[in-house]
């Protein structure tokens, strides 16, 4: 009998510690959760003040993130990473944080020293993204450093070219030349959609993977639409992150 009770004790202390540690493991998760989501906030609101030094209304980089998410889906990647892409992506130019008002806002064209001055933000961007093991950060680090590179090998920082690109890099860089054409800039107005579409076409396997353009362009209606209702939603912080 004494033993029995020994043993219903033991049991009993064993399942109380495995829950205990349950407890603590989850705890453990929900405060990493929590540091990682203040993590992306503070970097998001960092994107959107580089962006406000090269686009007056900030929306650029959200509808870079939507448009990413909606490409990658259209090439048939899984949904799970077209989302993080859409949470990646908005921090694709936040090196430009580090690149000076005098050349980002440059009415004319820029000298040859202040363009390699411009070709610094990817690294700068991966620099501020790149100090993390978390999987987004990651991907955004590789978005940053990659997006300016282009398919015949002609592009910066690292000359890549054709599939050695990342693909994150590849699709952002794609969607990033369209919103870009199609929002005015300090230095011109915007490009009709038509002739946005048309200057991409242009592009296809030289700046661009080919794949990546015949999505875009057969997916052309539907990327305009997402475009126009985050125009009209403006998504906010939360709705990037979730």
């Amino acid at each position: 009998m004494q033993e029995l009770c020994f043993a219903q004790s033991a049991a009993a202390q064993m399942e109380q510690l495995v829950t205990d540690l349950r407890r603590m493991y989850q705890e453990r998760n929900d405060a990493l959760q929590e540091v990682a989501r203040a993590h992306h906030e503070a970097l998001l609101r960092l994107s959107i003040a580089a962006d406000f030094k090269d686009d007056d209304t900030g929306v650029h980089i959200v509808r870079i993130a939507y448009l990413a998410q909606a490409l990658a889906l259209a090439l048939g990647e899984r949904p799970a990473w077209a989302k993080l892409l859409r949470q990646a992506a908005p921090m694709h130019d936040i090196g430009k944080i580090g690149i000076p008002d005098s050349v980002l806002k440059k009415p004319g064209a820029l000298t040859p020293d202040e363009r390699l001055v411009m070709k610094g933000h990817p690294a700068i961007g991966a620099e501020i993204l790149g100090r993390s093991r978390i999987p987004l950060f990651q991907l955004a680090a590789e978005v940053s450093m990659t997006h300016h590179e282009r398919w015949d090998g002609s592009g910066y920082p690292a000359g890549l070219a054709g599939e050695a690109i990342p693909l994150s890099g590849r699709i952002v860089a794609v969607v990033d030349f369209f919103d870009a054409l199609t929002m005015d800039r300090v230095y011109r107005k915007a490009f009709p959609d038509a002739v946005a579409l048309e200057m991409l076409r242009a592009e296809r396997g030289r700046a661009f993977d080919p794949r990546l353009v015949d999505a875009f362009l057969a997916k052309a209606d539907a990327m305009i639409g997402l475009r126009e209702r985050v125009n009209r939603q403006r998504p906010s912080f939360a709705d990037l992150m979730d």
